[in-house]
């Protein structure tokens, strides 16, 4: 018996013209393995396949080496013989459905048995197919055929993004570990680029799903173009290179870079390119991107942690608001990996009860008495002790965890203010920021009745406040969600007025019932005249829209006064008090200068 590699024949006959027949010529660039013990057998199927396009085959008349031939040559297809002496068919599919590797190579399998249970052991052992002994020469080209256009569809599902056409995840990691190992052998650089869309999921969000495919492919073929255009600087391994690896998020791999600059100038082409106005369903559309790069082998020495070294320094210029690109550095790893030690903590964080609500009185500006308060919430970490929300909401907005975070507070926000009666005999309001991702779920008028019910809170106590930037994401949408949410009676106010971008249109359509001036406003007041004026403005829209007006971060007499002056209603800060915990906020409440008479909504 021998073991032989059959190459295609010199002179086929009318080769061609069977690949067209096919309408899938793409199908005959398969390598094709036969295993049989009769090497005319082998010849003849041979001859078939040739004569039907085929070019690429492996074959052995030894089945004891079938398994080791497989797994070095890794066929496309594998034609197999049941009936052979010593280790039959049986047997070798027994070992390719063992080995991880091979499980999932389609194999046909070729026997003069027309028995049931032959046939039902051979599909439970992972048998695709079969083909009856002799061999018809039209059946086994049918069969091939469609046993490799299902194999190439099931591989373009496995290794393809279905909605930019590009490489996926698991195929980009197989191939960057080529480049990486090439790099290796040849000794030269190579560079990996994550880039991450700016906005494309408050887009994705507003403009629904169809319209964010839409933009992904627009975004595929920008990038396409621009990887081409990289060529002459760094070899950009064609559409192999470039991946959408889910989300907003795509990667290049550059091939032999040779400085540090050519990576660098890579980036800038792809920003360039990225950076022109999209069009989606009659919208124009702006989309700028980040780019994190991270060199071989400088910053890593395989293509996995590349890929994470790429990503960390993306998201590195993301935290620090920048649009362009980011090299990886050492500072940037251990920034990363503290990041991820503080998100798993956070986590657990929910899960024990280590978070709390300090609340900041508001205040009225002509008397000084307590309206309410704004929920703030603390961290009590275990080792780094109490934490503002700078230092880890961040974290919880990219773990996810802004939802299961802003629920806590809310129902915390409740409870603690049903509670309140308990020590003074007014009603007093309780404001709790609800973030962007919270404020579009669907379910956030559902959750805010359960939290009303479960906790037994006043709910025309309770003020949402919402940025002005999450409200104007989808107006129309916005605008149908509070008026929901008003019915169950609770109030909403526009958190840092003024440093967003409303509509004044809209503006008058949101059911609000309060302004906050943001701090930047007012730091100045008392001098600066360009403030002044903005202030004045924003108290007089509110006046005659009929909401009041709460300024923040006011810390002196003269701010105060600036704003007594001008008709502002209320205010926060820490001339009044600094965020408090719930028992001093209490002992606040209870102090004959804080109280105010009983209010019935």
């Amino acid at each position: 018996m021998a073991t032989n590699v059959i190459r295609p024949t010199q002179n086929p006959v009318d080769q061609q013209n069977a690949r067209e027949d096919l309408h899938e010529g793409a199908l005959t660039d398969a390598k094709v393995m036969l295993v049989d013990d009769e090497a005319l057998t082998l010849e003849v199927i041979t001859t078939f396949l040739e004569e039907s396009g085929y070019s690429h085959f492996v074959s052995t008349t030894d089945p004891s080496k079938a398994v080791e031939i497989i797994a070095q040559e890794h066929p496309d297809i594998v034609l197999l013989d049941l009936m052979m002496p010593k280790v039959s068919g049986f047997d070798i599919l027994a070992q390719i459905k063992a080995d991880e590797d091979l499980r999932y190579t389609p194999v046909v399998v070729l026997t003069s048995a027309t028995d049931g249970p032959t046939k039902l052991r051979a599909l439970e052992l992972g048998a695709t197919d079969f083909l009856a002994k002799p061999v018809d020469a039209s059946e086994l080209r049918l069969r091939l055929r469609n046993t490799l256009a299902f194999r190439a569809y099931q591989n373009r599902l496995a290794h393809y993004d279905l909605v930019t056409g590009l490489p996926n995840r698991r195929f980009f990691l197989k191939y960057a570990d080529q480049i990486v190992h090439a790099a290796k052998r040849h000794v030269h650089g190579c560079a990996l680029l994550q880039i991450n869309l700016n906005r494309f999921k408050q887009i994705n969000e507003t403009l629904g799903q169809s319209a964010g495919d839409a933009l992904l492919r627009q975004v595929a073929q920008r990038l396409r173009m621009a990887v081409r255009e990289t060529d002459p600087i760094a070899r950009a391994s064609g559409e192999d290179g470039l991946s959408h690896i889910g989300g907003d998020e795509f990667t290049v791999m550059l091939d032999r870079v040779e400085k540090v600059e050519h990576a660098s100038l890579a980036a800038r082409r792809i920003l360039a390119a990225l950076g022109q106005p999209f069009h989606v369903e009659s919208r124009e559309i702006t989309l700028n991107g980040r780019i994190g790069i991270a060199l071989f082998p400088e910053d890593a020495n395989d293509s996995i942690t590349l890929l994470q070294h790429a990503g960390a320094a993306a998201n590195h210029a993301r935290q620090q608001a920048r649009s362009g690109y980011q090299f990886f550095s050492r500072e940037i790893n251990a920034k990363a990996y503290q990041h991820l030690i503080l998100e798993n903590q956070l986590r657990k964080a929910l899960e024990r009860d280590e978070l709390v609500l300090y609340y900041q009185p508001k205040v009225d500006v002509l008397t000084g008495e307590i309206h309410g308060a704004e929920a703030l919430v603390r961290w009590h970490h275990p080792e780094l002790g109490l934490l503002p929300p700078g230092r880890f909401i961040p974290v919880a907005e990219e773990a996810k965890l802004m939802e299961q975070l802003g629920e806590w507070v809310l129902r915390a926000a409740c409870k603690a203010n049903r509670d309140w009666t308990k020590f003074v005999s007014r009603q007093i309001g309780v404001a709790v920021n609800v973030a962007s991702d919270q404020f579009r779920e669907r379910n956030l008028y559902l959750l805010l009745q359960d939290v009303v019910l479960a906790t037994g809170c006043n709910p025309h106590n309770i003020t949402l406040e919402i940025t002005e930037r999450a409200l104007m994401d989808n107006a129309e949408q916005s605008v149908a969600t509070m008026r929901a949410i008003k019915n169950i009676g609770m109030k909403f106010s526009i958190d840092d007025f003024g440093t967003g971008y409303s509509s004044l249109s809209y503006l008058k359509r949101f059911p609000l019932d309060e302004l906050k001036i943001d701090r930047s406003f007012v730091q100045d007041i008392a001098s600066d005249a360009s403030d002044v004026a903005i202030v004045k403005a924003i108290i007089s829209l509110a006046r005659n829209l009929g909401l009041d007006v709460v300024a923040e971060g006011v810390e002196t007499e003269e701010q105060l006064g600036a704003l007594r002056q001008h008709g502002c209603s209320k205010y926060q800060g820490y001339l009044f008090s600094k965020p408090v915990p719930e028992d001093e906020f209490v002992a606040l409440l209870s102090s004959s200068e804080a109280r105010v008479p009983l209010v019935v909504p």
